[in-house]
This record gives structure tokens, C-alpha cells and sequence, in this order.
């Protein structure tokens, strides 16, 4: 199936590894020019050179996404740097762990605030587009309970509230505004790999837990985004795709 990207321009934020970098390179196949950022330039600079090799135009920086003016610039000098931005996508994380002041923080500033802040930034631009498109990044987290209460969990769902919202406002204007929702994805040097090397018990529990039998991959997820958030679903807005193998038990109406 032709996704129709070829010829558009995205931005993502946090896309130098894991399921962003899966991402980008999924939309630079299918001819889409790509920018990314992220925190450690070397990963950027791999990520660049990766994308370009697939023969469209990228660009990336190393950005810190929690500084606000920072992030900002960024995100409208990666628009002018591709000469437009028809889809926009956070990844950024600061990941789950034990509830403290200092971890809520971290997580409202970057999964929640990051979102907001990016989409903000590429509003001037995805105005202009004819096939403007958002796709926040949430997780199952946010919608069963997941290893007790969490600042994580809690802004995953706040993120999944936002984009919904904001779908229906910018619906007139023409831009799709999505979610997709992950399980347990596995990556190499990601944080389940950690946890099967350093918390083998709760490793195990959650693959049990699973009715496929596995964790996912960061290319099932980054696929299903690409699909979300091409033009090849122009009726699709304000919808959360859950993507995790059957893990949550809830009935989807």
C-alpha cells in the first residue's frame, strides 16, 4: 500500500533511538523527509546519516526538549529546514519509576509539557499543510493499572486527553490529531531490556501477562504511527490505537 508520504515533511522529536528512530526511518522509506532531535548529538548525527542513505532530506540536532525556548526553535528552524511540517510527532519520555516530586516533574515536562510545546511550534506550519497531521505518543500505562501509581502512567493519560481535544479543535482547520498507545515494546538497550537483565521476575510476569506471547518491537509500533499518521487515513482524527499484543484486558467500544 502506498502511504502517500513521499514528498512530505516530518517532524519528530526524541526520534534518535527506539521507537521514534524506528519511526523516521519507516516515514524516510516511503520518501518523506524526516527531522529529528534528541539529547546526544552522536545518536543524532547516526540517525541523519541512516535517513539520508534512504535518499530524501534529513535533518537533526542535538536538543535538550526540556528547555522551552530550545525546543521551540528547534522545532520551527527543523520546519524550515525541510521547507514545511505536514506531520508532527513527540517521543520524548522520561520513563516510569518510583513517584517522587523530582519524577513527577520530569514527566510532566516531558511527556505531557514536550507535547503541548512541540505542537505549539509546528502550528504555523501544519496550517499550511493539506494533510496536516499530530500523532502523540502514549502508552497502555495510562489506561489499566501498571505497577501502581506512577507520574508516568498518569501523564500518558493526560497526553491521550490532550490530543483528543485537540482533535476536535483543529478538525475545521483540516489537521489530524491521533494517539498510538504501546504495550510493553522490547528494544535493545531500551528500558525492558533492563528490566529482563536486572528485574528478570517482573520481566517474566509481564511477558506472562501478554496473551501473544511476546513484547513487542519497535517496528510494529513505528509502522502502525506511520499509517496514522500518513494521508491514507484523511477520516481518521481523535482516535487512540492501542498497540499491545492483547496486554490490556479492557473492552474497546
Amino acid at each position: 500500500m502506498d502511504l502517500g508520504l513521499k514528498g512530505l515533511k516530518a517532524v519528530l522529536a526524541g526520534a534518535s533511538k527506539g521507537i521514534g528512530r524506528a519511526t523516521a526511518e519507516v516515514l524516510a522509506a516511503e520518501g518523506c523527509d524526516v527531522a529529528i532531535c534528541a539529547r546526544g548529538q552522536e545518536a543524532v548525527d547516526a540517525t541523519v546519516a541512516a535517513l539520508k542513505a534512504k535518499g530524501v532530506k534529513a535533518f537533526g540536532e542535538s536538543v535538550d526538549m526540556a528547555d522551552n525556548t530550545a525546543y521551540r526553535a528547534w522545532v520551527a528552524r527543523a520546519a524550515e529546514q525541510l521547507g514545511g511540517c505536514d506531520i508532527f510527532i513527540s517521543f520524548a519520555s522520561a520513563g516510569g519509576g518510583p513517584a517522587s516530586e523530582d519524577s513527577w516533574k520530569a514527566v510532566f515536562n516531558l511527556d505531557l509539557l514536550a507535547t503541548f510545546r512541540g505542537v505549539e511550534a509546528a502550528m504555523p506550519y501544519l496550517e499550511k499543510s493539506k494533510c496536516g497531521s499530530i500523532v502523540a505518543v502514549a502508552s497502555t500505562a495510562a489506561l489499566e493499572d501498571f505497577f501502581g501509581p506512577q507520574a508516568y502512567n498518569a501523564m500518558k493519560a493526560a497526553v491521550i486527553n490532550y490530543a483528543s481535544a485537540l482533535s476536535q479543535q483543529l478538525a475545521p482547520k483540516g489537521i489530524r490529531v491521533n494517539t498510538v498507545s504501546p504495550g510493553p515494546v522490547y528494544i535493545d538497550g531500551g528500558s525492558w531490556d533492563m528490566i529482563k537483565t536486572h528485574m528478570t521476575p517482573l520481566y517474566e510476569q509481564t511477558l506472562k501477562a501478554v496473551p501473544m506471547g511476546r513484547l513487542g518491537d519497535g517496528g510494529e509500533v513505528a509502522r502502525a504511527i506511520a499509517f496514522v499518521a500518513s494521508p491514507t487515513t484523511p477520516f481518521m482524527t481523535g482516535t487512540n490505537l492501542v498497540i499491545d499484543g492483547g496486554v490490556t484486558k479492557r473492552v474497546q467500544y
